[in-house]
């Protein structure tokens, strides 16, 4: 009696959340733990005026290439454009475009292939650039939950590898294209059209 309750209720409820729930639990989440840390430090990279967001600050050199920038003696003007200026370029504009597209469900799949490999990216700088310690770094298994890189961007590359499996769920642009074009999506909910 209890293995058939125990299967009675969690069965329901993998039925009734299947196809929508996770997909916007994991964007809500993102929203609320990650965008605006992502949009604040894109915003400190972009150089001043309104054209900020194509010439961008000593900083985003600093933050992205730490090593070139330094050998450049903190003058921008030194590094060349192509390819470094293109990577911090590219990698700020990331920064701000890949959690926009995340937390609105716009080719959200794709986008959050894009946030893994920028993350771990971002750890690869953060650890060989600018050298961090064994305490920032900190490791799995450990016992200890609150490391910057390992424990903590383990976390995000999860969040975003639901989205990547389980896409983005309701209330995402993706989800109203595809009911505009009609394409079916396993949302659990049952869609009077498909049965007609």
């Amino acid at each position: 009696m209890l293995v058939s309750l125990y299967q009675g209720v969690f069965g329901w409820l993998d039925r009734v959340t299947n196809g929508w729930f996770l997909g916007l639990a994991a964007r809500f989440l993102f929203a609320g733990v990650l965008f605006m840390y992502f949009w604040n430090s894109a915003l400190l990279k972009f150089g001043d005026g309104a054209f900020g967001f194509l010439f961008l600050s000593a900083g985003a050199y600093a933050q992205i290439l730490p090593q070139i920038t330094e050998a450049a003696g903190y003058d921008v003007s030194q590094i060349a454009f192509f390819p470094y200026g293109i990577i911090v370029l590219l990698g700020t504009w990331g920064e701000i475009i890949i959690p926009v597209l995340i937390v609105v469900g716009l080719f959200t799949r794709a986008a959050s292939v894009g946030f893994i490999g920028f993350v771990i990216v971002m750890s690869i700088v953060d650890v060989v650039g600018h050298g961090v310690d064994l305490l920032t770094l900190g490791a799995l298994f450990d016992r200890h939950p609150s490391a910057l890189i390992f424990d903590q961007r383990a976390l995000w590359i999860f969040l975003a590898t639901v989205l990547v499996i389980r896409g983005p769920g309701v209330f995402s642009l993706d989800w109203a294209l595809g009911k505009a074009f009609g394409i079916h999506h396993e949302t659990g909910i049952s869609d009077t059209k498909s049965k007609a």
